[in-house]
């Protein structure tokens, strides 16, 4: 056999076997993505999960603060119906906003803010928001590293071949950006 022809047939094989681990890295990099979304999903759920204990405390105190609760409930229900996850950031962040707004109305309630039920769901809902944050950053940093493959050289040649899209980033919107307004004025 020829030289030329052994020296092909090597760089045939060793193509082959970097096309194989080049799709392999891509597809572990994809369910790393997948993964942190999940665990986002789930930290979100249970913050879902917690709000009906949290409106029904809140309600019993403040006959009067209705709209607020029920816009709590709707949020929720958006969150719940979402079937993105872009609407479900969307839906979650438009319900992060609401629990402040609702911690804030429980300011002018001294008995509700001395309520342990009451206590306990501002706690749980509090560390669920610190972790959502943690996840979302953990989710963005992956994504990063899966783009980079799928954008950089020679990485994206395989995932153009094979189909591997560039994921977006979780990035908070500019209503969530602004300071929020909140007035105790009863009226």
């Amino acid at each position: 056999m020829p030289v030329w022809a052994i020296v092909l047939i090597v760089v045939v094989i060793l193509l082959v076997l970097w096309l194989l681990s080049t799709y392999n890295s891509l597809v572990k990099a994809r369910l790393k993505v997948d993964n942190q979304w999940s665990q986002i999903d789930v930290q979100l759920k249970m913050r879902a999960d917690l709000i009906p204990n949290l409106v029904e405390t809140v309600s019993g105190y403040t006959d009067h603060e209705r709209g607020t609760l029920n816009e709590v409930v709707a949020a929720r229900t958006k969150y719940l119906s979402a079937g993105s996850p872009a609407e479900m950031m969307e839906a979650s962040g438009e319900l992060s906003g609401l629990l402040t707004r609702l911690f804030a109305v429980a300011e002018n309630y001294p008995d509700l803010k001395a309520n342990t039920n009451f206590m306990q769901l501002q706690n749980q809902l509090s560390d669920l928001e610190g972790k959502i944050a943690n996840y979302r950053q953990f989710y963005n940093d992956t994504v990063m590293r899966y783009n980079q493959m799928t954008q950089t050289i020679p990485s994206n040649i395989v995932a153009s071949l094979f189909g591997f899209k560039e994921r977006d980033f979780l990035a908070v919107d500019e209503a969530d950006r602004a300071v929020p307004k909140i007035d105790f004025k009863k009226e």
